[in-house]
């Protein structure tokens, strides 16, 4: 289907509507929504064509959402059997208190690495952060941006929505996109540490107060059980690379979730704890739709070929495109996975015609948007502000270096491609 075509103008003031409905909590599905029909109809489309271009981008969302809503069941399994804490606490044990931060940072890491959603991986290693934290005399803000820049790096080597939505777009293998993404995930988590422990010298940080700390609640399996589900999806995950044989992830990602069940004998508990996986993705799996139908109306705009023409202009090469539309339009959106949705659905097109490699662009793409994805208009903002018990000023705070940890691993996935290239 060839969708009609839309100014940029319209498809601008659309975004820009949708992103005012979410700042004043609107349900960013309904924000969406509106935000593109008023795109189609404000950019010279009647109702009916503009529909027409919404449906044509939710459909090419289609798979991405039926990944997400299948990766539900590994998620559910992982939280609910105390798999995701116990990973936690075990690294963050290992490391010990002299070096909290590396071990906080390393634990939303793994936990993303793992296919645990990086919101739900942050909550998970919030309790145990803060507690380490409060032992090793660090301030809050240090704790927080240790988690919060680990999660970024793990985001871009994990089979994580926005990395699946990337990947899918540019018709790349995800785990070659994680393997590509390898060098800029290091580069991201190596930045973190070193903000971390800059913020952590702060005299006027906030103090982690005994009652922001949770004791844990109900026993833990084993670190050997609790890795199991995470070990076995990536295993199928590489099972093409390894050894020739192709497993979907649509299999892979609920088979570690069964895994996990088996290993941590909570197999009994399946029903209820998909039902509880399900209802953890389901809002990311609407949120898609929505995005589609954002998608649908950009990629029938002009807006891709005046962004480009305005690069062009100020001299800008072509290889630019990718790290910039991930940064500009996972600011936004707030959100790491509709802005590289975005960006990978509108852009890719123009990437590969320009002669830039589908894996190089997609990498730059889903590491560009790690950057800005912290808005406060995004659920992501107050979910992390909520799990470390953080003011929305405090919260707001951490923005800058959240962006510098972002924008490095986009620096790090440009460099990697002009050194290929």
């Amino acid at each position: 289907m060839t969708p009609p075509s839309f100014s940029s103008f319209g498809a601008l003031i659309g975004l820009v509507v949708a992103i005012f409905l979410i700042i004043f909590n609107a349900p960013p599905f309904y924000a969406l929504i509106l935000g593109a029909i008023l795109g189609g109809v404000l950019g010279g489309g009647g109702l009916d064509a503009t529909v027409s271009s919404m449906v044509w981008g939710i459909h090419g969302m289609t798979r991405p959402i039926f990944l997400i809503l299948t990766s539900g069941v590994l998620v559910g399994a992982m939280i609910k059997s105390g798999s995701t804490e116990k990973i936690a606490e075990t690294i963050v044990k290992a490391f010990g208190a002299r070096r909290a931060i590396s071990a906080i940072a390393l634990a939303a890491t793994l936990l993303c690495v793992a296919g645990v959603f990086v919101d739900i991986a942050l909550i998970a290693v919030a309790p145990v952060a803060l507690a380490v934290g409060r032992k090793a005399n660090l301030n809050k803000e240090s704790v927080a941006l240790a988690m919060l820049g680990g999660g970024k790096a793990g985001n871009l080597i994990s089979p994580n929505p926005s990395t699946i939505a990337t990947a899918e777009a540019f018709n790349v293998e995800l785990t070659s996109l994680m393997a590509k993404s390898l060098l800029p995930a290091i580069a991201a988590f190596l930045m973190t540490i070193l903000l971390a422990r800059l913020l952590a010298r702060r005299k006027n940080g906030q103090i982690i107060r005994l009652i922001d700390v949770e004791d844990s609640s109900g026993s833990l399996p084993s670190f050997a059980a609790a890795a199991t589900g995470p070990f076995v999806a990536l295993f199928l995950l590489l099972s093409r690379p390894l050894f020739g044989i192709s497993v979907d992830p649509i299999v892979a990602l609920p088979a570690g979730g069964l895994a996990c069940l088996i290993a941590t004998r909570r197999f009994r508990e399946t029903f209820e704890t998909t039902k509880y996986g399900l209802s953890r993705v389901s809002g990311v799996a609407i949120l898609f739709i929505g995005t589609g139908a954002v998608a649908g109306i950009i990629g029938s705009s002009t807006l891709e070929q005046d962004f480009v023409k305005t690069l062009h202009a100020l001299h800008v090469h072509a290889y630019m495109i990718a790290p910039l539309a991930g940064v500009l339009l996972s600011g936004a959106t707030a959100s790491t996975t509709a802005g590289a949705t975005l960006a990978a659905q509108t852009f890719a097109g123009t990437l590969t015609d320009q002669g830039i490699a589908s894996l190089d662009a997609a990498s730059m793409i889903n590491s560009g948007a790690t950057t800005l994805n912290s808005f406060p208009h995004g659920a992501f903002f107050l979910a992390t502000a909520d799990a470390t018990y953080m003011s929305f000023g405090k919260r707001l705070r951490l923005i800058p270096y959240e962006a510098l940890v972002g924008a490095t691993s986009a620096i790090a996935a440009t460099v990697l491609y002009l050194l290929n290239a």
